[in-house]
């Protein structure tokens, strides 16, 4: 593939940057669009920081003036308001589709979630089932697809990639709860029993997938897709071996999903706990995704298993959790106010 200019929405964040470094090894111009400048030593002086908001319309506008390929990562995370996550998902989508059809842009990438999915009662899920978000951030997503595929129907050659939850190097969000508790050597609740089958990913794997999306051929990349680990197994099985490999005194510990939920919802309600309505609406129930028609179309393959990436998101997080226990946010790449749930992680501990 020649050399090519891309934009990516949302450049700075987590996965923003996990895209461009791929990007950048692959010998490609980056442009990064986000509301905060870049904080990346190892990107600074390599690719184009660009800070504002991507509904902007005359900023997006100059910056795809000379773009080939849009990936469009950026979206109001679920802890954010709810209009505030509606406008930015639905109508900073619609801007960025809008001025990339303008300026001739050949190929949109989309980064859509499987939260569209909702809470299915049949799995694997394929991408042909029903959409029925749950909150805002779900529906949102919904909307912003909906979108991408008017827009397809224009002649624009548009990809939508639906990720399972996705971690590694640099995340952080809910996962550093999780991880301060293991490191802690804490009891870790999961709701139920934890013998249902809950999928996650790997960023870098999710990276692949997107750079595949942007170099095949358009009449096999103008399609939606799922993407998610190929091994994983119940999570008590992967939680269980992520704390023997990372040297943990954690294990886990069954909890009636019923009383957990109604609590769950109540803290959140009050405004006591970070946890979200679909972590744990669908924390006790099977959640994977089928990938037969990203490998047939596109060959992509998934590299890591749930286990691996916990380990080597964990193993990072060891390293540098100083960095970062002062500072809270709602973002991924900063940790969350664990709230209430402190005081569990203490009387767990």
């Amino acid at each position: 593939m020649k050399k090519q200019t891309f934009l990516i929405t949302g450049g700075t964040g987590f996965l923003g940057c996990h895209l461009a470094r791929n990007l950048v090894q692959r010998g490609h111009r980056v442009k990064l669009l986000d509301l905060e400048t870049l904080n990346e030593p190892d990107l600074w002086g390599k690719v184009e920081n660009y800070v504002g908001d991507i509904r902007n319309r005359i900023l997006v506008d100059r910056l795809m003036a000379d773009v080939d390929v849009v990936i469009h990562a950026a979206a109001a995370l679920p802890l954010a308001k709810p209009k505030e996550i509606i406008d930015t998902t639905v109508r900073g989508t619609k801007i960025i589709l809008e001025e990339a059809k303008k300026n001739k842009v050949s190929r949109v990438v989309y980064i859509s979630s499987t939260a569209v999915y909702g809470v299915p009662m049949k799995h694997p899920i394929v991408e042909t089932d029903p959409r029925v978000g749950v909150g805002p951030y779900g529906h949102a997503k919904i909307a912003a697809e909906e979108l991408c595929e008017k827009f397809r129907k224009e002649k624009m050659v548009i990809t939508i990639i639906r990720p399972k939850t996705f971690i590694g190097t640099g995340r952080l969000g809910v996962f550093q709860i999780l991880f301060d508790w293991v490191r802690r050597g804490a009891r870790i609740p999961v709701i139920g029993n934890g013998q249902n089958r809950y999928q996650l990913m790997d960023v870098e794997d999710l990276a692949n997938a997107v750079w595949l999306a942007a170099s095949k051929p358009a009449k096999l990349a103008n399609d939606t897709f799922n993407v998610g680990a190929k091994k994983f197994e119940t999570v008590a099985k992967d939680l269980n071996s992520f704390f023997r490999k990372v040297g943990s005194k954690s294990r886990v510990l069954k909890t009636p999903a019923g009383l957990i939920k109604g609590t769950l919802a109540l803290f959140e309600r009050l405004g006591l706990s970070p946890l979200y309505a679909w972590v744990y609406a669908t924390a006790d129930k099977d959640s994977f995704v089928s990938t037969e028609k990203i490998e047939k179309q596109l060959g992509w393959r998934a590299k890591y298993s749930n286990s691996d990436t916990l380990i080597r998101t964990f193993e990072w997080y060891a390293k540098h959790w100083k960095e970062y226990e002062s500072a809270t946010g709602i973002t991924h790449r900063v940790a969350w106010k664990q709230g209430i749930l402190k005081i569990a992680r203490f009387i767990l501990q």
